[in-house]
C-alpha cells in the first residue's frame, strides 16, 4: 500500500476536492477496511488463485465470476499504466510518454523471465518510500511557510461538496490498492480465522497514518491550488516550502515505488489472466507456460503491450480514475458474495459487506461522473 500511489493520487484528489481531500481519505479508508475483510472471509474458504474471480463464481454464479475477473484485469492494467505515467512524470517530465513505455518494456521483460520482487526487496523499497515521505514532510514544514488557512483552501474555482469529496475518496481508494493481499494468506500464517484480520486493520491503519500525515504536510505547505496543479504533487510540496534541493529525493522515492509497484502490478494482471485462460474464459494459448522460466510467457508479453498502448494514451488521472472505477466494481462483487457467507462459514459482521457494497458502488459512480 504504501508505494507510488501516494506521490500521484493526492494531485487529482485535490483538484476534486480541494482541502477535502482529508475527508475523501477517511472514507476510502473505510471502504478499502470493508473489502479486505469481506475479502478475508472468503479467501479463507476458498484459499485459490483468482480472488473475487473464483468467490463470485462459487457464491454467487459464473457470470459474476468471469465480471470480476475482467474488472480486476481491466481495472490492474490500468493501474499498471498509473505506475508508468508516476514514474515518468518524476524521472522524465518533458518526455512523460517515452519514458513510461520504457518502463513497462523494461518490467515485462523482467516479469517475463521470472524475475519476481521477494519480500525482502518489498520491505527496502518500503522503508526506503517511508524515509522519503519523512524527509520530505520534515524538511517541508522547517523551511516552508506552513498555514492552517491551506487546510480550507479550494483547489478550483466555485467550491466542491460531498461530490467532489466522494470523487476524491474514489480516486484515493487507488492509493490502497494491496491491502487485500492480505487476505490471501490463510494457508501460510498460524491462527489465520485470528491473525489475518487483525493484519488487515493494522495495515490499514500504518497506510492511513502515512497518507493522512502527507496529506496534511502537502495541505498546509502548498495548499489544495499547489497539490492539484501538477501531476507530482510531493515535488511541488518541496517547491513550495523553497526545497528545490529534495527534488532528487523526491524523484528517486518515486521512481522506487512506481517500477516496485509496476512490477508486482504486471505479475498479478499476468496471473489472473492466465487463471482465466486456464478456465477458457480467455484464448487458451494465453495459457502457454515457458519451458525454461515456468511463467505464463504469452499473457506477460500481451499485458505488457496493453499496458504500453495505455501508458502512451491515458493522463495520470484518467488511468487512476479508470483503475479505481474497476477495482471499485470488483470489490462491490467481493461484498456481494460475503454477504451469502452463513455464519458456520464465518461471515463477517453483515454490516460490513453491505456498507462495503454500497461504498464501492457509490464511489465508483463519483469517480466515473467526475
Amino acid at each position: 500500500m504504501v508505494g507510488a500511489g501516494v506521490f500521484s493520487a493526492f494531485a487529482p484528489a485535490a483538484r476534486a476536492a480541494g482541502a477535502g481531500l482529508l475527508a475523501g481519505l477517511a472514507i476510502a479508508a473505510v471502504v478499502a477496511y470493508c473489502n479486505a475483510t469481506s475479502s478475508a472471509r472468503l479467501a479463507a474458504l476458498y484459499p485459490e488463485s483468482g480472488g473475487t474471480y473464483v468467490y463470485a463464481g462459487r457464491r454467487i454464479g459464473p457470470l459474476w465470476g468471469v465480471a470480476a475477473g475482467w474488472a480486476f484485469v481491466l481495472g490492474k492494467l490500468a493501474s499498471c499504466a498509473a505506475m508508468a505515467i508516476t514514474f515518468a512524470v518524476y524521472a522524465a517530465p518533458d518526455h512523460q510518454r517515452l519514458a513510461a513505455v520504457a518502463a513497462v518494456v523494461a518490467v515485462t521483460a523482467v516479469d517475463t523471465l521470472g524475475i519476481e520482487k521477494s519480500a525482502l526487496v518489498t520491505r527496502v523499497i518500503v522503508a526506503f518510500v517511508l524515509l522519503v515521505l519523512a524527509v520530505v514532510m520534515v524538511a517541508a514544514l522547517a523551511a516552508g511557510d506552513p498555514s492552517a488557512e491551506r487546510l480550507t483552501g479550494s483547489g478550483r474555482p466555485g467550491g466542491h461538496g460531498p461530490l467532489g469529496v466522494l470523487e476524491a475518496a474514489g480516486l484515493l481508494f487507488f492509493a490502497f490498492a494491496g491491502y487485500a493481499r492480505i487476505a490471501t494468506l490463510g494457508e501460510e500464517v498460524r491462527e489465520p480465522e485470528r491473525t489475518i484480520p487483525r493484519a488487515v486493520v493494522v495495515a490499514l491503519a500504518i497506510a492511513l497514518g502515512v497518507y493522512a500525515a502527507v496529506a496534511v504536510t502537502g495541505l498546509l505547505v502548498a495548499g489544495p491550488a499547489g497539490l492539484g496543479a501538477t501531476d507530482s504533487p510531493l515535488r511541488a510540496v518541496v517547491d513550495a516550502a523553497g526545497a528545490q534541493g529534495l527534488g532528487p529525493v523526491v524523484v528517486a522515492g518515486a521512481v522506487v515505488a512506481a517500477l516496485g509497484s509496476l512490477l508486482s502490478l504486471v505479475l498479478g494482471v499476468t496471473r489472473t489472466t492466465f487463471a482465466m485462460a486456464r478456465d477458457g474464459r480467455l484464448p487458451r494459448a494465453l495459457a502457454a507456460v515457458h519451458p525454461r522460466s515456468r511463467t505464463p510467457y504469452r499473457a506477460t508479453l500481451l499485458i505488457g503491450a496493453v499496458v504500453a498502448v495505455l501508458a502512451a494514451t491515458f493522463d495520470l488521472r484518467g488511468a487512476i480514475g479508470f483503475s479505481s472505477f474497476a477495482v471499485l466494481l470488483y470489490y462491490a462483487l467481493a461484498n456481494a458474495s460475503a454477504l451469502t457467507l452463513t455464519d458456520a462459514e464465518g461471515r463477517p459482521p453483515r454490516a460490513v459487506p453491505v456498507l462495503g457494497l454500497a461504498g464501492c458502488l457509490v464511489l465508483s459512480v463519483s469517480v466515473a461522473l467526475g
